[in-house]
């Protein structure tokens, strides 16, 4: 056993190293022959004085004492050689087992090793791909940028933008945004950096005396292509302003990544659209006729929370829930009552605390607002508890007896929501309609009680997400509009909410031309007439 645990435990130690395994092994050995030679085994003659023992001592009693010593020396000697064999047959085996470990050991390490550098190398080969693939593509991007295609109209044509170091001169928004503006957020960000390398590169062709700072700048011109990237053409003058200098920039777009996938089920997550109101029955007539088409009749997971603020009315606007409730065995609604002035903010937010189900989405509404099922799934797919919150951009209507003038008769509603700028546009300055968690709403605080009137309280909850860690998704959304109706401007109102009303009002009514057209409407008809009166005359 003794000498099993030995070839045990140098088995073991020689996959650590092979070469000292075998030289401990040799001393092991003989230390061990040594101790067998000087110390004789008990266990070799039973280590007792009966069987083995007794037939020595009768040989001895027969035998001269010289032969006696001579033959248990002989017969000592004949054990020891085959002990001996014995062991130099293990540490034979073991030397063999121990050329058969090592081997593997090797074996196995040079794999590894081998398994290493291969995943290394194609590692550095992936990434030398990579690396040359981005470098072809950004070299690409720069080609395309230099490079003029012949256009098809004039409508193709890239307008640049031109900024200097304090305002921005741009198109976007046509006449109902500022033609000049400070830059903002991503795109003060963008212009800064861009100028600020444009300035190191400069200087570093200079290479002595750097002569450029942002002092220097003069002005730029600067344009998106949406497949490309970012184009800069940047002017500076030296301060003796005796030299242009000129340098063009590209921030080339990389190619398209994932960021991440999302499976949701449609139709799902409950939607609570609350909607304040006082009065207006025949506009509540309406609204109950698309929610029954599109909610009851369509989504069928959509739950209705109406407020109503005082009691003139209140009785109409019973009978008619109650009318579409009996005729669809719809049960999802609640009605709400509330003395007082009428506030949107506090109806939303006495609707949003009604709210006793599971943490659903709330959609802030009103009776003029149309709205589709695709609007509805949108609602669904940008809010998200904890992370984002749905505002979109409402499509309002023009006064549609001024955008169908012409025509002898209206089109009927469903027909009025067409996008197109002559029907309306991107109601961008309101916030009023908005889809949120109701847990978002309840940690954000809701509404602020304290404002009255018209239209500030929109903005301020816009505003409290805008400045959380939530991100607000903001998008010009084809599927819900706002109705025309005729706006009055209340003149209680503070000074700051009736000059909001009044803008709401001016750009509520007609598109630019059709104003204008309405405005020089004398000077048209005297221009008919006098073409007519010539007619007749010849």
């Amino acid at each position: 056993m003794a000498v099993l645990n030995l070839i045990t435990m140098k088995t073991l130690f020689v996959n650590r190293n092979g070469v000292r395994v075998c030289s401990i092994l040799a001393l092991c050995f003989i230390l061990w022959t040594m101790y067998r030679m000087t110390c004789p085994d008990n266990s070799a003659t039973g280590g007792s004085l009966d069987g083995r023992q007794e037939v020595i001592y009768q040989v001895h009693e027969e035998m001269p004492q010289k032969e006696y010593y001579q033959s248990l020396l002989a017969e000592k000697d004949e054990q020891h050689k085959a002990e001996v064999e014995t062991l130099k047959q293990q540490i034979n085996d073991l030397k063999a087992e121990l050329i058969k470990q090592g081997e593997q050991y090797v074996q196995f390490g040079d794999d590894n090793r081998q398994g290493v550098e291969l995943q290394e190398n194609k590692a550095k080969a992936s990434s030398n791909t990579q690396d040359h693939a981005l470098s072809d593509f950004l070299q690409q991007q720069v080609k395309k940028i230099g490079t003029h295609q012949p256009l098809k109209d004039e409508y193709e044509v890239g307008v640049f933008n031109t900024f200097t170091s304090k305002l921005v001169y741009h198109l976007e928004g046509g006449l109902s945004h500022k033609p000049a503006e400070k830059p903002k957020s991503d795109r003060k960000d963008d212009l800064i950096e861009a100028v600020y390398a444009a300035i190191d590169m400069l200087n570093a062709e200079m290479k002595v005396n750097p002569a450029f700072s942002v002092e220097n700048f003069v002005e730029g011109i600067y344009r998106t292509d949406k497949t490309i990237g970012s184009y800069y053409n940047l002017l500076f003058k030296t301060p003796a302003k005796s030299h242009n200098y000129q340098i063009e920039l590209l921030r080339p777009f990389a190619p398209i990544q994932k960021l991440k996938s999302i499976t949701t089920e449609a139709q799902k997550q409950t939607i609570n659209m609350i909607v304040p109101l006082s009065g207006r029955l025949d506009k509540f007539i309406n609204f109950m006729q698309r929610f029954e088409d599109i909610c009851i009749k369509g989504d069928k997971n959509v739950y209705l929370t109406v407020v109503y603020f005082g009691s003139e009315g209140l009785t109409e606007i019973q009978s008619s829930l109650h009318t579409v409730a009996t005729r669809n065995n719809f049960k999802q609604f609640r009605l709400l009552n509330l003395n007082g002035e009428f506030s949107r903010g506090r109806g939303l937010e006495e609707g949003a605390k009604s709210w006793q189900g599971e943490n659903a989405i709330l959609f802030f509404c009103d009776v003029d607002i149309a709205f589709t099922s695709d609007f509805l799934e949108r609602c669904r797919i940008h809010s998200q508890s904890g992370k984002k919150v749905y505002y979109p951009i409402v499509f309002s209507l023009f006064n549609p007896a001024i955008v169908y003038e012409d025509s002898q008769v209206l089109p009927m509603e469903d027909d009025q929501l067409r996008i197109h700028k002559d029907t309306g546009f991107w109601r961008d300055f309101g916030y009023g309609m908005a889809c949120q968690y109701r847990s978002d709403f309840m940690n954000i605080k809701g509404f602020d009680m304290d404002i009255k009137g018209w239209g500030m309280e929109d903005l301020h909850l816009y505003r409290k997400y805008v400045h959380s860690n939530l991100a607000v998704i903001r998008v010009p959304d084809r599927g819900i509009f706002h109705l025309y109706h005729p706006k009055h401007c209340d003149p209680e109102l503070t000074p700051e909410q009736y000059k909001a009303c009044i803008g709401s009002k001016a750009l509520n009514e007609a598109s630019h031309t059709q104003l204008g057209m309405m405005a020089f409407k004398n000077e048209l008809q005297a221009q008919l007439k006098q073409s007519q009166s010539k007619q007749q005359k010849v």
